[in-house]
């Protein structure tokens, strides 16, 4: 089908060119006839002899056009307005000029009209008229060319510019979307199948992160159980015992049960450490840029952008976008409903309300919804690790903004608040 296309442009702009070129050739293998039709002039000259006596009834019986003068120069009957009305005007014209015998004796001129300049401007004219159809015939084939270039290479080159920066900006769960007609299909659906690969690897990755994480809860809850229990039997021992090398060393058991219970607890919360590793660098933006990321995030297009209030705001565009899409995939995979966007400018940020329509979570899921591994109750039997809004409080925070969370009239409601520039 494509190749199809291809080939009709290809054969239209080729049968475009042929017209041209043929048109050209004709015009210039024209040569102009100055010739005149001799029975025709013959006929006009005898019928002028004929009526030289009474020419204010005479008729033209030809199809030539002419002008018929006296011997002093007078027109004594013209077919037409516009010809030539003197000898000079005739030869500048080069009309055919002839005598007028009446009995053998030249009375006057008759001049016959030379239409082959008319004929040729005629014919240039068509020409012209042939050329500028085949132009714009072939200017039209260019544009619609143009536009099916643009809608088949350079729009899914661009989804996929912007589809590279969102896997290097860490974000698996937007897709790419395909179209199989166009060039790009099959080139798309190898970057989608690579993006889902990935987003496998992470969640595997999450939940062996998870999995370490309970292990460690367990180990730590483990050890701090006997730890615990030396510590009360080393601080009961010292209490009863009035020897003072013995409590020193009651003492030190205590101190020693202390570090071991601070260590664990460090170890149970260093697997929050690789958080660091995500760079977030805000800059100046331009409040209206916040419409490309939300149509961005909205790939299933089902929120309208409402008017974005002008102003300056403070954040970094990419973090920025992956809380969008991290919001927008929650609310596909949880609620899959239309979600409503409001947007409202207060004394020193720009909110964006995103709610859907799914109902909300339980009210006390709700602090949860943002800690690390931590999913509601709805999420049963979907896929995900519980990272996508822990990560967007990070990213949020890091650029002096604020995530909030809550059940709203419709369903659950996500405000993102972006400071304003120059209020940092």
């Amino acid at each position: 089908m494509r190749s199809l296309k291809k080939h009709i442009f290809l054969i239209g702009l080729l049968l475009v060119l042929a017209a041209e070129v043929v048109t050209l050739i004709a015009f210039a293998a024209q040569s102009i006839d100055n010739t005149q039709d001799a029975v025709a002039i013959n006929e006009a000259i005898q019928s002028v002899q004929n009526d030289w006596n009474t020419m204010e009834t005479h008729t033209n019986q030809t199809d030539l056009e002419y002008v018929v003068l006296d011997m002093e120069g007078a027109v004594v009957f013209k077919t037409k307005e516009g010809l030539s009305e003197s000898i000079n005007a005739a030869v500048i014209h080069r009309d055919t000029v002839l005598d007028i015998n009446v009995n053998n004796v030249i009375v006057g001129k008759i001049i016959l009209y030379n239409d082959s300049a008319q004929i040729m401007q005629n014919r240039k004219q068509s020409a012209v008229i042939i050329l500028l159809a085949a132009i714009l015939v072939q200017g039209g084939i260019c544009i619609g060319y143009t536009i099916y270039l643009n809608r088949t290479v350079i729009k899914p080159f661009h989804k996929l510019e912007g589809f590279a920066e969102r896997v290097a900006g860490g974000n698996l769960d937007v897709p790419l979307e395909m179209d199989r007609h166009n060039l790009f299909g099959a080139f798309t659906e190898s970057f989608d199948i690579m993006r889902a690969e990935l987003k496998k690897a992470r969640i595997a990755e999450a939940e062996a992160n998870a999995s370490k994480k309970e292990l460690v809860a367990k180990l730590s809850h483990d050890i701090k159980t006997p730890v615990a229990s030396i510590k009360a039997a080393s601080e009961v021992g010292a209490v009863f015992t009035s020897d003072e090398k013995i409590k020193d060393n009651y003492a030190q058991i205590i101190r020693k049960a202390d570090q071991i219970n601070t260590l664990v607890t460090e170890l149970f919360t260093a697997t929050l450490e690789e958080l660091q590793q995500l760079p977030v660098m805000p800059t100046d933006i331009e409040s209206n840029e916040l419409g490309i990321l939300l149509e961005s995030a909205d790939y299933l297009n089902r929120a309208i952008i409402p008017d974005i209030p002008d102003c300056l705001i403070y954040a970094d565009r990419l973090r920025l976008q992956q809380v969008f899409d991290n919001i927008f995939v929650n609310s596909y995979k949880y609620a899959n409903t239309k979600i409503d966007i409001t947007l409202r400018r207060d004394d020193d940020s720009l909110a964006v309300e995103i709610e859907d329509y799914g109902g909300g979570v339980e009210t006390e899921e709700l602090p949860i919804l943002k800690e690390k591994f931590k999913r509601g109750s709805n999420a049963k039997n979907m896929d995900g690790a519980g990272l996508g809004l822990y990560i967007s409080e990070y990213f949020m925070q890091q650029m002096q903004g604020q995530l909030d969370i809550q059940n709203g009239s419709t369903g659950l409601r996500v405000t993102v608040r972006i400071p304003l520039s120059g209020l940092i």
